[in-house]
This record gives structure tokens, C-alpha cells and sequence, in this order.
């Protein structure tokens, strides 16, 4: 099988092409293609010589997603169910914001965090996706874009699909480092955001990368107990090792931090939870952002019904007075399974019984 153009940096593929007698100046060449023109098929790169062609045919494909499903919702969020060359399925969703169009990306087929409700851990993984494949669900959105003809693009990117991205770490790295590259999509470090669960050793890692990219972390519960009971990766990392490397990464990068706490009624709603979640992060709160999210119902998840919007805003107005900069989320594509990996399992229930 083939692997997708799409995973190389540019870095990679002057190397790559060099290795293959190449000039230097093709990968360039190449990019501009890839990114800029946004070609769907090799010999469409009219400067390039047909030695080279031959090669990156003989090596490479442009296309490894195949559309099966695509839902558009009434606000106007657009979901996208991809099958794969292994006839695995994916999940990418296009919303739009007045800032621009944006982008939320799958780096895993399944995920192993074992969320006690999300949909998206329903079905375990079964393998990384590639730097390739992540870069091309924006293709295939930006693809999507061209074909209206009203020269939209990709402005930003989510990476809050289906799996844990810091458990895709070197390939999360290459696609971030491809969408970000000037000479590509040139799409802003800062119009990136990666979200996780919470590995404290990859939190560091990604610290130390010297890049713009915002980091939202999931949180949920501001104490060990309760984050346990929704969350079982609080087993192995613990909120004190979560927020050790929160602070290591705070430090290093003087960057803000989005802590994301999706509302459960009678969970984790409560004023004493605010109460608890203001004081973990009191002595960071300069660089703290709380983004409260309004859950999306899951059927194999009935134990959980969202939180009242009594109860939601009794939680934001303690936070806000303790000093706590937070928000609600706007919802988008609660009609169209927004609940991340929905439709996909949905998709794979109903193969099953065909």
C-alpha cells in the first residue's frame, strides 16, 4: 500500500526526492502543487519533469480517503464520514464561525482513554492514523471549499476528533508542521489548537517545541475522585502529575491554557465543584482559559444528561468570581450526531446488520 504525499514535511520530500537523483528546486515545485493549485492527481503538475511523475506515482498517492457519508447541519456544520484504504472510518467535521472555517481532525481509528461519555472511545483503536491521513481530511475539506467557487479556505484547525493526539505524537508533529508551513496551507500556529487528555511526559515534550500551536487540555473534574469515575486515564496520570507538566508547560512557553470541562448533570455541575476547579487553578489563572461545554447526549452513554442552563451559569458566575476567565461553548451540528465519533459508530452498526 502506498503511502499519501500528503505526510511529508517539505523538509522530508527535498530529501526524499534528492535520494531519487531529484534537484532540490522540485520539492517546491511539488508543494505549490500539492498546496497552492491543490491538484488531485500527479500528472496535472505541469512543470514537473515525467522522470519525477513516474516516481511519485510509483511511490505515492494523492487520495487514500473515500467519502461515504457527508451531513450538513442547519447552522450550517458539515460532517464527513471517510473510509480508508483499510476500510477503516474516519471522522472530520467543517464548522463555520464569522472568524473563517474551521476544521476538526481525527488522529486515531478508535480511542483507548476510555471516557465514560464519549462516543468517540465506543469503539477501542485499532491503529494511528498517518501524517498523511490527517493532512488530507484538510484537503479533502479544502477540496470541498474549492469546488463552491467562493475561494474559502481552511482558517483554522481543531484537532479534537476521534482518539488522543499526544498518542499519535510523531505523526500529530509532521501534519501540524505541513498545515502550518508557509510555502502549504500557511495555516496560522495560533489558528491551531491540539487537544488531550492528558499525558504529562508529552505535555512537556510539546512544550519544548518552540511552536505557536494553542493547547487545550481535557479536564472535566477538578479532583481525582470524580475525574477517575469519568475519565480512567486519571488512573496513570493524576490531576498533581496533570498539573505539573500544565505548569512546566506554562513556564516554558508563557502560553495560555484551554481547560476544557464538559457539564454532566448532577456530576460535576455543582457551585462546590467550581468552587474546587477556581482553587486547582488559582495560581495559574493568568494563563487560563475555561471553555464549559454543554454535554452532547450519546444513547450508549444514557447514564449522563447535560447540566441545566441554571446550573451552567451558576457554574460560570462562580468561576468569574473568582477570577477564573472562562465561557460556554457555542454548540454546532447537534443535529447531525455531533457527538464526536457518532456517526461513525452509528455507520459501522448499520454494516453490520446489512
Amino acid at each position: 500500500m502506498k503511502n499519501s504525499i500528503y505526510g511529508l514535511t517539505i523538509e522530508q520530500l527535498t530529501e526524499w526526492l534528492l535520494e531519487q537523483g531529484q534537484k532540490k528546486f522540485r520539492a517546491a515545485q511539488i508543494w505549490d502543487w500539492l498546496y497552492k493549485k491543490r491538484v488531485t492527481n500527479f500528472a496535472d503538475m505541469k512543470n514537473i519533469n515525467q522522470e519525477c511523475i513516474d516516481l511519485l506515482e510509483a511511490n505515492f498517492v494523492m487520495r487514500t480517503l473515500e467519502q461515504t457519508v457527508k451531513q450538513e447541519s442547519e447552522d450550517g456544520t458539515i460532517k464527513f464520514l471517510f473510509k480508508m484504504q483499510d476500510g477503516n472510518l474516519i471522522e472530520t467535521v467543517l464548522m463555520k464561525f464569522p472568524y473563517g472555517q474551521s476544521v476538526c481532525v481525527t488522529t486515531q481509528v478508535g480511542c483507548n482513554i476510555g471516557c465514560s461519555f464519549c462516543a468517540s472511545g465506543l469503539l477501542k483503536k485499532s491503529r494511528d492514523l498517518t501524517a498523511g491521513e490527517i493532512v488530507e481530511q484538510i484537503m479533502e475539506v479544502q477540496h470541498h471549499l474549492d469546488a463552491k467557487e467562493q475561494e474559502e479556505r481552511v482558517s483554522h484547525i481543531v484537532v479534537m476528533g476521534i482518539g488522543e493526539p499526544f498518542d499519535n505524537y510523531a505523526n500529530l508533529m509532521d501534519f501540524l508542521r505541513v498545515v502550518n508551513d508557509q510555502k502549504g496551507l500557511s495555516i496560522g500556529a495560533r489558528h491551531i489548537t491540539v487537544s488531550t487528555s492528558g499525558n504529562p511526559q508529552r505535555i512537556k515534550e510539546f512544550a519544548e517545541e518552540n511552536i505557536q500551536i494553542n493547547l487545550a487540555v481535557s479536564l472535566h473534574a477538578p479532583n481525582n475522585e470524580l475525574r477517575t469515575r469519568v475519565m480512567k486515564i486519571n488512573k496513570a496520570f493524576p490531576i498533581e502529575k496533570l498539573m505539573d507538566s500544565i505548569d512546566y508547560y506554562l513556564e516554558t512557553t508563557n502560553r495560555r491554557i484551554t481547560f476544557e470541562y464538559i457539564m454532566l448533570q448532577d456530576v460535576n455541575d455543582h457551585v462546590a465543584e467550581a468552587q474546587q476547579l477556581a482553587k486547582l487553578l488559582e495560581n495559574k489563572r493568568h494563563l487560563s482559559y475555561v471553555n464549559l461545554i454543554p454535554y452532547n447526549p450519546v444513547d450508549e452513554h444514557d447514564q449522563y444528561r447535560r447540566s441545566t442552563p441554571e446550573d451552567i451559569k451558576a457554574f460560570y458566575e462562580t468561576l468569574k468570581r473568582k477570577g477564573i476567565n472562562c465561557g460556554v461553548r457555542l454548540e454546532h451540528g447537534t443535529d447531525i450526531d455531533a457527538a464526536c465519533g457518532q456517526l461513525r459508530s452509528k455507520q459501522i452498526k448499520k454494516e453490520k446488520t446489512v
